[in-house]
C-alpha cells in the first residue's frame, strides 16, 4: 500500500480558541481546526486572528491541520500609469 502525501494549502487565521487550537479559513472557503507544528511551537511564530499561514492536511481528516509556517499574503499590485 503506497503512503499517502499531505496536501498544503493556504489560509488566514479566523479565530483563536483555546488551547493552542486555531480556526482557518482557506483560499478554498473551508474553515478547518489546526494546532501548530512542534517547529512553529519552538521558534515563536506569532499566531494571531487575520495572520496568513500554511496549513498541511492529512488525507485522513481533510478538517483538522497542522499550520507548518507563515503564508504570504498575494495581493494584487495596481500598475500607475503616468
Amino acid at each position: 500500500m503506497a503512503k499517502q502525501q499531505n496536501k498544503i494549502y493556504q489560509g488566514e487565521i479566523v479565530e483563536s480558541l483555546p488551547n493552542t487550537m486555531f480556526k482557518v479559513r482557506l483560499d478554498s472557503g473551508r474553515d478547518i481546526l489546526t494546532v501548530p507544528a512542534g517547529r512553529v511551537r519552538r521558534g515563536s511564530i506569532r499566531l494571531l486572528p487575520g495572520v496568513y499561514v500554511k496549513v498541511e492536511v492529512t488525507p485522513y481528516d481533510e478538517d483538522r491541520g497542522r499550520i507548518i509556517g507563515r503564508g504570504d499574503r498575494r495581493v494584487e499590485r495596481q500598475t500607475y500609469e503616468s
